[in-house]
C-alpha cells in the first residue's frame, strides 16, 4: 500500500553500519500527523488521504479551516497535503507518525530548494566565464543575443534570473533507521531544502 507523511528537515548527520562504513542521512521529524479527509470512488471520483501537520492556534483559522478540523476531531493545522493513496487503511481523526515506515523501504522526498535569489549565467546556469585579464572587457557575460536580423532573442536562451526556490523530488532514498518515539526519520542522502522547511515522503514509485 502506498503510504505518506508530512515533516520538517531537522539537517544532516552519519550513521556507521556494523562493518564500519559511514553513510551520511538526512534527519527528519516525521509527523505526528492527523487524518483530517478521506476521499472516494463514489463521492470524488478519486482515491486520496487528506493529512495535516503542525497546529495552528485556532485564532489564525478561518472558519473552513475550523470546521474542517472539527470534523477531523483536531486543531487546524498548518500544513495540509493530500496522498493519492487508497484510504482502506486510514479513518478520519487517525494519527500517522513515523513508524508508518519501516528500515530498508524506498521513499521519494519532496521539498523546496534553497532560494538563490536573481543570479547570473555562471551560478544559473554552470556556463564558463570568459577570459580574465583585464583587457577582454568580458568575464561574466551571458553570451551573444543573437542575429541583427532576427532582432530578438532565441526562445529557450540561458540567461540571468531567479535561482532556486523550487519544488525538488529526490527518488528512492533509502530509510536507514526509525526513531519512533522521537518520531524521526534518517534518510540516506540529501533532499532539498534548508533546516526547518516542510518536507513531504511517500512510497517509491521506482520499485
Amino acid at each position: 500500500m502506498t503510504k505518506g507523511i508530512l515533516g520538517k528537515k531537522l539537517g544532516m548527520t552519519q550513521v556507521f553500519t556494523p562493518d564500519g562504513s559511514v553513510i551520511p542521512v538526512t534527519v527528519i521529524q516525521a509527523g505526528p500527523c492527523t487524518v483530517l479527509q478521506k476521499k472516494d470512488l463514489d463521492n470524488d471520483g478519486y482515491e486520496s488521504v487528506q493529512i495535516g501537520f503542525e497546529d495552528k492556534k485556532e485564532k489564525n483559522a478561518n472558519q473552513p479551516e475550523l470546521g474542517h478540523a472539527k470534523k477531523a476531531g483536531t486543531t487546524p493545522k498548518r500544513y495540509i497535503k493530500e496522498f493519492r493513496v487508497q484510504g482502506a487503511g486510514y479513518e478520519v481523526g487517525q494519527e500517522i507518525k513515523a513508524d508508518v515506515f519501516s528500515e530498508g523501504e524506498f521513499v521519494d522526498v519532496t521539498g523546496t530548494s534553497k532560494g538563490k535569489g536573481f543570479q547570473g549565467v555562471i551560478k544559473r546556469h554552470n556556463q564558463a566565464t570568459g577570459p580574465m585579464a583585464h583587457g577582454s572587457r568580458y568575464h561574466r557575460g551571458p553570451g551573444s543575443m543573437g542575429s541583427i536580423q532576427a532582432n530578438r532573442v532565441p526562445k529557450g536562451k540561458k540567461l540571468p534570473g531567479h535561482m532556486g526556490a523550487e519544488t525538488v523530488t529526490i527518488q528512492r532514498l533509502e530509510v536507514v533507521k526509525v526513531d519512533p518515539d522521537r518520531n524521526v526519520l534518517l534518510i540516506k542522502g540529501s533532499i532539498p531544502g534548508p533546516k526547518n522547511s516542510l518536507v513531504s515522503l511517500k512510497s517509491t514509485v521506482k520499485h
